[in-house]
């Protein structure tokens, strides 16, 4: 736990001598990468962060959006990719307790959880595999020990992964906008630490996740306790609705040392903290064990005199431990003693704001000549090469993972994991769609055009379920900072997901920063994830059953974009080729048009097609809806392509739409007075998934056998090796 240099130089000149021990200890928590967003603190701030709806954006734990009615949602995401590396169950748990924590920071209930998972090559590591299962126990344990409904999320296996893993999780909590924590602090006040005890878990968390992976320090993962996490909630909850909480900050990141500077520069106040009245897990603790441990379970609250006894005996009634640890003081500073010895005196301002940095870019050389491939032949056996696909473990479902999660409980679910987005019903009588999506396939090849086509799908998703997006969070993972090609696929991400943001009019409400996600193997691939909320005033799409005859229409134009497609890098061992790019302007008439359309009932089923292409697209409504399909490529609305392009190209803003043959006069004109491409491909009938380009039949599958490679494939990869 060290500083730079030039930081030990900034902060002796800033406090005008030289720390003590505990005092440097304190600062490089704080300034860390992972606490301080030092890199990427400038970049971010061209995100636009102000809608109609939003009452707080980035910045704080969460952000709140404002959903009518006197309803907010709030929503927040994070990572814990290092721990998960090195323990994965328990640090996929403690990720999933951290980021409800930051939901109940704004006073609201968590409502759900998302999470966004990336490992290597499970079909050839068995640590991979190892990695991958106990992740999502982790997270299954957690949720399900909570009782909040882990309700979608999507996964990704790359060799950039290998000996490593991603774990982002995204909460959504739902409350009352008169209930809201407002966080203020006078003179006097107190300082309260509600939940898990401190122990020697979690020491130098921050500063473990601000390098690179090289060795396994355990001591660096927090220890999960589901059980005292769902009393915590209950303890806040309660607090919030007697009034006892002024402010409020979880403990993450950095342990105390980041949530009292944090905390005191936020609200303008000084804090006195007195470390021998923190309640600990372990004998012995040093100052500076206090001070950086992230254990977790744990609230800051501060409270007035009047409500001190009310909160205490609130913790008391659900048997949480507590210690009123300190007090507010109207100087700005940050002073910890031990009962009356003085250990550290520093300015809150300057502790919780580290000094940022102007870090070097430049393009990396390799995508000089990515995009400059030759093009695999297109394979004899088609019908093969989609069974190859429906097996393909980022393509295969993946409900070995979500029927381990509890999506269901709190009766709020209305649309379930395995579909585009997920809904959850709000007590105004409105409803919530929620899906996150990531592809650092694309990124890798295009940093630019590959973030906003995540973002553009997961839009795409929310819509699928007649929600229009309010708002969203982003994940912006990658390797070392430092390294100039790296930093530049980073700023680049940050500027395409502006020019998306600003261009639809979707606030950013947070986010999270992830750097120096590397191994000895080498920095993973540009692996942005981006999380949309959407809101249905009415009532939400539920995909009804296919039935003989029903009609598939395509919305958008497929085209030669195979670039980080899983054709080309799962069929062909081929990286390179032109990514899908998005036309904003066909994307946003394309979603309004779908929009639109939509409440008339006259459509069955509206799905997505991206990841895979229009064939995997197709086979998934056969597979679900256990009905066949005939589907005429030809009919697509496509540039000149060759039938392998046009059956796996993921180009972006397409809809496949299902509708009774009754209703296709009726569909058809009103998307083309939208004067959007669209076309009749094919209907569902018998048994077989049949794709023909004019007279030929290029695919002929039977749906139980692409059932069986779709449902059953990574599943028994895990299970069986």
């Amino acid at each position: 736990m060290s500083l730079t240099p030039n930081e030990s130089e900034y902060l002796e000149n800033k406090i005008g001598r030289k720390p003590n021990p505990l005092e440097l200890q304190i600062v490089a928590a704080e300034w860390s990468e992972h606490c301080s967003y030092k890199s990427s603190k400038k970049h971010l701030k061209i995100l636009p962060k102000n809608g109609e709806r939003v009452i707080s954006g980035p910045g704080y734990d969460s952000g709140v959006l404002d959903v009518g009615d006197g309803y907010v949602v709030t929503v927040h995401i994070e990572s814990h990719n290092h721990p998960s590396a090195v323990e994965p169950y328990g640090g996929a748990a403690t990720g999933v307790g951290g980021v409800i924590r930051d939901i109940l920071s704004a006073g609201t209930r968590p409502i759900a959880i998302l999470d966004g998972l990336r490992f290597g090559n499970i079909e050839t590591d068995s640590h991979a595999r190892w990695l991958f299962k106990n992740a999502v126990r982790g997270i299954a344990d957690y949720g399900n020990c909570l009782g909040i409904p882990t309700i979608g999320g999507e996964i990704e296996f790359d060799n950039c992964f290998t000996n490593y893993a991603l774990v982002d999780v995204s909460s959504i909590g739902f409350g009352k906008k008169e209930k809201l924590i407002r966080n203020r602090a006078e003179k006097g006040d107190y300082v309260v630490l509600i939940g898990g005890s401190t122990g020697r878990d979690g020491i130098g968390g921050s500063q473990f996740a601000s390098d690179k992976l090289e060795a396994e320090n355990r001591s660096a993962v927090q220890i999960p306790d589901p059980f005292i996490e769902k009393l915590v909630i209950e303890v806040i909850l309660e607090a919030r609705n007697q009034q006892c909480i002024k402010a409020m900050k979880d403990l993450g990141g950095g342990g105390l040392s980041c949530a009292i500077s944090e905390t005191a520069d936020a609200l303008g106040v000084g804090i006195e903290l007195d470390l021998s009245l923190v309640h600990k897990r372990e004998q012995n603790m040093s100052p500076s064990e206090l001070m950086v441990s992230e254990s977790q379970e744990r609230m800051l609250v501060i409270t007035d005199e009047k409500k001190l006894e009310t909160l205490k005996k609130i913790c008391e009634k659900f048997r949480v431990p507590y210690s009123v640890i300190g007090k507010v003081t109207d100087d700005s500073m940050m002073n910890v003693v031990l009962g009356k010895d003085i250990l550290a005196t520093l300015p809150s301002q300057i502790v919780a704001n580290a000094p940022l940095l102007d870090r070097p870019s430049s393009k990396p050389r390799y995508l000089d000549t990515i995009e400059k491939i030759t093009k695999p032949e297109t394979p004899q056996n088609l019908s093969a090469t989609l069974l190859k696909m429906l097996s393909n473990p980022n393509i295969a479902s993946k409900q070995w993972v979500y029927t381990q999660y509890d999506h269901e409980v709190g009766i709020r679910t209305v649309v379930k994991p395995g579909n585009d987005a997920s809904v959850l019903r709000l007590d105004n009588g409105k409803f919530l769609a929620a899906k996150i999506d990531g592809n650092s396939k694309h990124c890798y090849i295009n940093p630019r055009d590959g973030v906003m086509g995540c973002f553009d799908e997961a839009c795409r998703n929310v819509i699928c379920t007649g929600a229009k997006p309010i708002g969203m969070v982003d994940h912006l993972q990658f390797g070392n900072p430092e390294d100039p090609e790296i930093f530049w696929t980073f700023k680049e991400s940050v500027q395409s997901i502006t020019d998306y943001a600003k261009y639809f009019e979707i606030p950013c409400v947070g986010g999270k920063v992830s750097l120096y996600n590397e191994t000895n193997n080498g920095p993973i691939k540009p692996t942005p994830l981006i999380g949309v909320l959407g809101l249905i005033d009415g009532k939400p799409l539920i995909p009804k059953k296919i039935e003989n005859n029903d009609i598939l229409i395509i919305v958008g134009t497929t085209k030669d974009e195979l670039g980080g497609s899983e054709y080309y890098e799962y069929v062909h061992n081929l990286i390179g080729g032109k990514c899908p790019t998005v036309d904003m302007k066909l994307s946003r008439e394309i979603q309004s048009t779908i929009l639109a359309l939509l409440p008339n009932d006259a459509v069955k089923v509206v799905h997505d097609c991206s990841k895979g292409g229009l064939a995997v697209a197709v086979s998934k409504l056969c597979i679900l809806n256990d009905i066949g399909c005939r589907i005429a490529l030809d009919m697509v609305p496509s540039e000149k392509l060759r039938p392998d392009e046009l059956l796996f190209s993921e180009s972006h803003s397409r809809f496949l739409l299902v509708i009774n043959p009754e209703k296709e006069n009726t569909v058809m004109s009103f998307i083309k007075q939208k004067n959007v491409p669209c076309a009749t491909v094919g209907k569902f009938t018998d048994k077989n998934i049949l794709f023909t380009n004019q007279t030929s039949f290029l695919i002929d599958v039977r749906v139980d056998i692409a059932q069986e490679k779709w449902l059953n494939s990574l599943g028994a990869l895990v299970t069986h090796g």
